[in-house]
């Protein structure tokens, strides 16, 4: 198993259920959705995001949705109000030497959403959280995580739940 022992601790001290999933190698999380025959709403994409200020954060959003950097902006800047800190005015994505030096033993492009670990704040999606299960990114392309959004909830306490996500074009 090459799931990252970092992230099985984080769950299991998490005491929650949930189930480890192996499947193929899979990149994408369209493909993970294709390969588990799962509706794509159901597969959650984290995608690490550096803020102009040099901060990170991480988005998770459905398979089947793009990231919209407007609607994120708006929610990092509502957070960064309440607590005195300055707008953020530009964000993009993390690099691939930034994922490999502050995530380590994740993969690129299977990056787990549990910002706890790595002390990053999450932004989720609600349209992820409307369903019951969701399967998330384990750290490695060969293994997801099966977990109620309830659980996911319980697991990632200060998560900001919003609408940050366009329909793919």
């Amino acid at each position: 198993m090459a799931i990252p022992k970092k992230v099985i601790k984080f769950l299991e001290e998490g005491k929650i259920k949930y189930e480890l999933i192996e499947h193929r190698t899979v990149y994408t999380a369209y493909d993970k959705a294709a390969t588990l025959r799962v509706p794509q709403k159901t597969i959650g994409k984290t995608l690490a995001v550096k803020l102009d200020t040099k901060e990170f954060i991480f988005a998770l959003i459905q398979a089947n949705k793009n990231l919209d950097k407007i609607k994120i902006k708006k929610a990092v800047n509502a957070l960064r109000k309440k607590t005195g800190q300055k707008a953020v005015k530009k964000i993009s994505f993390a690099t691939e030497a930034w994922i490999k030096k502050n995530l380590k033993g994740v993969k690129l492009g299977a990056i787990p959403p549990f910002g706890k670990i790595f002390k990053l704040p999450v932004f989720v999606d609600r349209g992820l959280l409307r369903n019951s299960r969701i399967i998330v990114s384990a750290g490695d392309y060969n293994w997801s995580i099966k977990i109620s959004s309830v659980n996911f909830k319980k697991l990632t306490p200060d998560l900001i739940a919003g609408s940050f996500s366009k329909v793919k074009k």
